[in-house]
């Protein structure tokens, strides 16, 4: 039986992986997570230690389904979900881009992620959403939706899933 949960569309970088600020927002730098479980690429990607692998058990005990809604694609699986002690996720799977551009403002992902929805319930946390992603989505989708924008300069902290938790749980069927 398929399950009825929300879905939770993960975003990787700015979300998990901050990045773009400046000495000002963050005079000591990003901070760099040491001890945590290493992945397979973690070496040949110094990125993936900007992520706090404390969240992987913080987003494990949201009420949803995980999915990974990333250009990571499946590398996700392979280098973020074991740096943060998450099982293998869903992969959403981006159709090509079409040749006209045509995207009426919206961002990229969300026609895709409208479709992989599929009715269901869903949040979405990315640094990219914008008004008009939230209004398009608000007219097309029958059922309630949270889309969630991270700033990419601190990325996914304690009371962004504070407010995904209270969200998923006042969504929960």
């Amino acid at each position: 039986m398929a399950s009825t949960l929300p879905l939770l569309f993960l975003d990787v970088d700015g979300p998990l992986i901050p990045f773009g600020a400046t000495r000002e927002h963050l005079p000591d730098g990003y901070p760099i997570y040491q001890g945590a479980r290493k992945s397979r690429r973690a070496d040949t990607n110094p990125l993936i230690t900007r992520i706090n692998p404390a969240l992987g058990p913080r987003l494990l005990t949201l009420p949803c389904t995980l999915v990974w809604a990333t250009t990571w694609m499946s590398d996700a699986n392979d280098t973020v979900a074991p740096w943060l002690g998450l099982p293998e996720l869903p992969v959403v799977d981006w159709p090509d881009p079409t040749d006209d551009g045509a995207t009426d403002g919206l961002h990229w992902k969300t026609r895709p992620l409208l479709d992989w929805a599929a009715g269901r319930p869903f949040a979405w946390i990315d640094d990219e959403i914008t008004d008009r992603d939230r209004a398009w989505i608000e007219a097309h989708h029958p059922r309630r939706s949270l889309l969630y924008r991270i700033d990419p300069r601190y990325g996914l902290a304690e009371q962004d899933i504070v407010t995904l938790d209270q969200w998923l749980r006042a969504t929960r069927p």
